[in-house]
């Protein structure tokens, strides 16, 4: 079988009418395959403003608005008979499934009614979610039922080593490939960085940026951040916070950080900017699967220091290029943030150890990626 002989139906919870990481990178994948004949149908819901224009064609799956302050997102009401229809006559060989809530279960379902390979992507740790919200005794619930959503697909892809290790460890039997990540080097490259930009925020030339990158909601560890700064601030460790990035919990994260500089929300050769003239990036989320951020951060020439879980314990060599700490402890972040700030010549080396390390991160790699092992699996069904 040839690229062109696949007919993907690839399922999003969000193709693109709020930006992330995830969207983002399923984005790309569509482009890559399109280029190479691949025929592709998008199954997601969508709104009005979408945050960018979809790559490929794309199917509004009707959806509501999540509630608890998070209505920047939708929920998917399954596949009613429009969306049925629309499906079948586009007739795919491949559902390709990116989100376990109840469009990606439905689209499994009838992938296997029909007898259609299915391939399921894993781009965020939703069972760790739950505590960021007073609901972490519904973690081992969520865990039961993800393991059960990518046990029944022919195939998942995980963005890092170390979440295949983790999809083991839950009992995930299923065939588990990788679908790494790349980066756009042109943006993010140490020449980037532009002292009269800080100057306009308000960040000195001789002043450290401790940077964080990222949508502003609980779940991407801004407590621990906000704790790490003030434990900096007592410490007299000199620093300022720059914090690229908007989202529902930024007055929130703004009244435990009152000294940090929010430079918004950044996109294209601005970003690339914004994050080359951090100094240290700081990265306490445990919900990555990857960490297109560190990667970011990394390709600019910033040193990391990160938690040690998923997706950062694949890019952060400890000591190298960065630090990895046990996720809440405060107090060892704060030493290792120290040690940057204080060393000009560590986080120097730091800085070109995790630039060297960044360009072996390539989006058309890591997408063939994706498309062998669509090719494999039909493969082997032929068989």
């Amino acid at each position: 079988m040839q690229p062109t002989d696949l007919r993907v139906a690839l399922f999003s919870g969000n193709y693109n009418y709020t930006r992330d990481g995830a969207n983002q990178a399923l984005n790309l994948l569509v482009g890559y395959l399109l280029s190479k004949g691949v025929k592709v149908r998008v199954y997601s819901p969508t709104s009005r403003r979408p945050a960018f224009a979809a790559v490929g064609d794309l199917v509004s799956v009707p959806a509501v608005k999540l509630p608890g302050g998070r209505d920047e997102y939708k929920f998917a009401r399954g596949l009613p008979g429009a969306v049925r229809r629309d499906l079948d006559a586009f007739a795919p060989n491949i559902v390709h499934v990116s989100a376990p809530e109840l469009l990606g279960h439905r689209a499994i379902s009838w992938g296997r009614r029909k007898g259609v390979t299915t391939v399921a992507s894993l781009h965020t740790r939703f069972e760790t979610y739950a505590a960021y919200y007073g609901l972490g005794f519904l973690e081992p619930l969520l865990i039961r039922i993800l393991k059960r959503f990518y046990n029944r697909v022919n195939e998942v892809v995980v963005p890092s080593p170390s979440m295949g290790a983790l999809l083991r460890e839950w009992g995930v039997t299923t065939p588990i490939g990788i679908w790494s990540r790349g980066i756009n080097h042109d943006r993010f490259k140490p020449e980037r960085r532009d002292l009269a930009w800080r100057r306009s925020l308000g960040i000195g030339d001789d002043e450290i940026a401790i940077g964080f990158l990222g949508r502003l909601v609980k779940e991407k560890g801004l407590d621990i951040f906000a704790d790490v700064a003030n434990e900096l601030t007592r410490r007299g460790v000199p620093h300022k916070v720059l914090v690229v990035g908007k989202g529902p919990a930024q007055a929130w994260f703004a009244e435990r950080t009152p000294e940090a500089v929010f430079a918004g929300f950044q996109s294209g050769d601005d970003l690339g900017r914004a994050v080359a003239s951090m100094d240290v990036f700081f990265n306490p989320s445990v919900t990555e699967t990857f960490g297109n951020v560190t990667t970011e951060a990394m390709a600019a020439g910033v040193p990391v220091v990160a938690a040690r879980a998923t997706g950062a314990v694949d890019l952060v060599e400890d000591g190298v290029n960065g630090f990895l700490v046990s996720p809440r402890d405060v107090n060892a972040y704060a030493d290792a943030i120290e040690r940057i700030v204080t060393d000009p010549a560590l986080r120097a080396e730091m800085g070109k150890a995790g630039h060297l390390k960044a360009a072996g991160y390539q989006w058309d790699t890591a997408n063939q990626a994706v498309l062998d092992t669509y090719l494999d699996l039909m493969a082997k069904r032929a068989a």
